[in-house]
């Protein structure tokens, strides 16, 4: 099993940053990307960024500009930093990894993993 444990979330003024980290834990082979998305009240999720374990970024609209992704694999850990926040980055932010792991029979498969999601508020 993995686990994906999350922090970071909270509140802040508009024009404030914060950073998210997301570290995974368990029985893991190898990482392929880690991410995180966002879900505000009412909306879809949607994707913010994720990072492929050799560190090459991808950035949802949401996450284009203002937020910046990055990864220590020696950690196995995800960060979001995020700057310049603004009232409409309030959601609940969710972890997301897809990695290699073995299975009972210790067939190696990929799986993909979610965290239980941080809040971010973001006060006008």
């Amino acid at each position: 099993q993995v686990q994906l444990t999350e922090s970071g979330g909270g509140l802040v003024q508009a024009g404030g940053s914060l950073r998210l980290s997301c570290a995974a834990s368990g029985s893991i082979f190898s990482i392929n990307a880690m991410g995180w998305y966002r879900q505000a009240p009412g909306q879809q999720r949607e994707l913010v960024a994720s990072i492929t374990s050799e560190g090459s970024p991808d950035y949802g609209d949401s996450g284009k500009g203002r937020f910046t992704i990055s990864i220590d694999n020696a950690k196995n850990t995800v960060y979001l930093h995020m700057d310049s926040l603004k009232p409409e980055d309030t959601a609940v932010y969710y972890c997301h990894a897809n990695v290699y792991a073995h299975d009972h029979r210790l067939v190696l498969l990929e799986y993909n993993y979610w965290g239980q999601g941080t809040s971010v508020t973001v006060s006008s």
